[in-house]
């Protein structure tokens, strides 16, 4: 039987990863992170099938032009400081898949978008720790396209609107990042309203139809407490969300989980 005769659509995520390795080791309060470990952990259920491969888009790597793993095994790169020792011996021994970064780096170029393939660069920790949670056994390929430094929404939008058909080929488009993400505002009660605010406006956002939904996120700044809740020039844990946006296609979002974490209101969504 032809296996692509046979493959099932997949949904496009947006997730929060949390706070560097922040499942992997104790935190005060013990609880921090446990509903959105859970959620992570829990997620794969409800997708139409095994993944043939996972894109995923991380807040962690942002380069000059678009650029995609290209090697056969990444290494990872345990990019956060001051954690556990234990932390910086976390495994994820997922296989990389050139010949998809390869086509996705086509795909690109074909939507007018500038790539390199990088066969150097391993995995940043936005990648790995969801990835533990989620896909735990690490037999599913991985690739891992960067953010472009200058965090233009609409040319992250029309990079997700480039790889959509991906997801005919059973791949599993991810955006890695926050929903909010102001350490300035973590811990601070202070910011519990303007990020509920923002999460509302957020999650209407992209429920709504394609083009208003595109319309709404190229200039998310806009936003009610958008810039409370990501500074500008600094907002690279929401971009993640304009790559899934732009995959989603006409796809509705909606909200998957939602909490307040470290007195901030933090979401995840599913498009499809």
């Amino acid at each position: 039987m032809n296996n692509e005769s046979t493959t099932v659509k997949q949904p496009v995520l947006f997730i929060p990863h949390g706070a560097g390795p922040c499942f992997f080791m104790d935190w005060q309060p013990a609880d921090t992170w446990d509903q959105m470990a859970d959620f992570l952990t829990n997620s794969s259920n409800g997708l139409p099938e095994r993944p043939k491969a996972i894109l995923i888009v991380s807040a962690h790597w942002q380069t000059r032009e678009f650029s995609i793993t290209a090697s056969k095994q990444p290494e990872l790169i345990y990019d956060y400081s001051g954690f556990p020792e234990h932390t910086y011996q976390l495994t994820y021994p997922a296989a990389g898949a050139p010949v998809l970064a390869e086509r996705i780096g086509h795909l690109l170029i074909d939507a007018g978008l500038s790539n390199k393939q990088d066969s150097s660069r391993g995995f940043d920790h936005g990648v790995f720790i969801p990835l533990k949670l989620m896909f735990p056994d690490a037999d599913i390929p991985v690739v891992q396209l960067s953010l472009r430094h200058d965090l233009d929404p609409k040319v992250h939008l029309r990079a997700g609107q480039a790889l959509a058909s991906l997801r005919d080929e059973g791949v599993l488009i991810v955006g890695s990042g926050m929903s909010f993400h102001n350490m300035r505002g973590y811990g601070d009660s202070s910011f519990t309203a303007p990020s509920v605010i923002f999460d509302e406006w957020l999650t209407t956002a992209v429920a709504a139809n394609a083009d208003e939904r595109f319309a709404a996120l190229a200039n998310w700044p806009e936003a009610p407490h958008a810039l409370d809740s990501h500074l500008l020039g600094a907002e690279e844990h929401l971009l993640p969300l304009m790559v899934a946006v732009g995959a989603a296609g006409t796809d509705r979002g909606k909200k998957t989980y939602s909490q307040q974490v470290i007195k901030t209101q933090i979401s995840a969504f599913q498009f499809g």
